[in-house]
């Protein structure tokens, strides 16, 4: 389906009239960051299914609302759940969210996933920031008719992963106990999770770490220009890495149990943009 300028700020328009505010910095909080809306200081939500042209969420463990708040004096609008082209949805409906964020105004993005480490020295609970990603999958999400109140038809992506969102995520790393590494991510469409042979295809190509999310997304705001910092938490190893298989539930676990101080990471972050 091919939307007009008109459609998205209809969604926008339908949000900020029931918005305490406008909000400075967005976050799209993937499964390790489900619980962070909760703690959010005088929260508004809105539900996915009420706001015009926007998606739905499929993906149970998804709240599937937009909620406003604020954190540590910062005026921030969360995701809560997100869009996937596993659930059915084509590329260019992925657009949707970013472009709706964008113009609510906002000044930069946060994109946060659970990804899977084939970077051998990664273990399970570290964090990665993304430096760049790799996405062999064909299809873009931009495909279609451009529309220039976004952007150019065709944008560079030299730098979608902003430096300087990097370097304030760098300098939050000292004050954590996680473990910190800034490396590559490569989008897989999901939902199975990789084959073996993949992951080693990965790692011949640069990957440190995999995922089925955050890529369609940073493309779109690479191409409307809004600044990006994207966060993976290591909820497991790749496929054959180790010898035992990949569950829903181990990526779960780990997901719950880094949340708070994942959480934590994030706010000091979100303070120093």
């Amino acid at each position: 389906m091919e939307y007009t300028f008109e459609q998205y700020k209809t969604a926008a328009d339908y949000i900020m009239e029931r918005a305490p505010f406008a909000p400075e910095l967005a976050i799209v909080l993937g499964s390790c960051l489900g619980p962070f809306a909760d703690e959010l200081e005088e929260p508004v939500s809105i539900d996915y299914r009420d706001i015009p042209n926007f998606l739905v969420t499929t993906v149970e463990s998804h709240a599937g609302k937009l909620v406003f708040g604020t954190v540590r004096g910062k005026r921030v609008v969360c995701m809560s759940g997100r869009f996937h082209f596993y659930e059915g949805y084509d590329y260019e409906q992925l657009v949707i969210p970013v472009r709706v964020l964008k113009l609510l105004g906002v000044r930069a993005l946060i994109l946060t996933n659970a990804a899977g480490a084939v970077n051998e020295s990664y273990h399970p609970g570290d964090v990665m920031i993304l430096s760049d990603h790799i996405k062999l999958t064909g299809a873009s999400p931009l495909r279609g008719p451009n529309l220039p109140e976004f952007g150019p038809r065709f944008f560079d992506m030299t730098k979608t992963y902003t430096p300087e969102l990097r370097a304030v995520a760098r300098a939050c790393a000292a004050n954590t106990s996680l473990t910190v590494h800034e490396g590559v991510y490569m989008f897989f469409t999901g939902p199975q999770f990789e084959t073996p042979a993949e992951i080693r295809a990965a790692r011949l190509l640069g990957a440190d770490a995999v995922g089925m999310s955050t890529v369609t997304e940073a493309l779109t705001a690479a191409h409307c220009g809004l600044p990006l910092l994207a966060l993976s938490v290591m909820t497991n190893m790749a496929a054959g890495v180790l010898p035992q298989p990949l569950t829903a539930e181990e990526v779960g676990e780990t997901a719950e149990r880094i949340a708070a101080p994942f959480g934590a990471y994030v706010k000091d972050i979100i303070e120093r943009i």
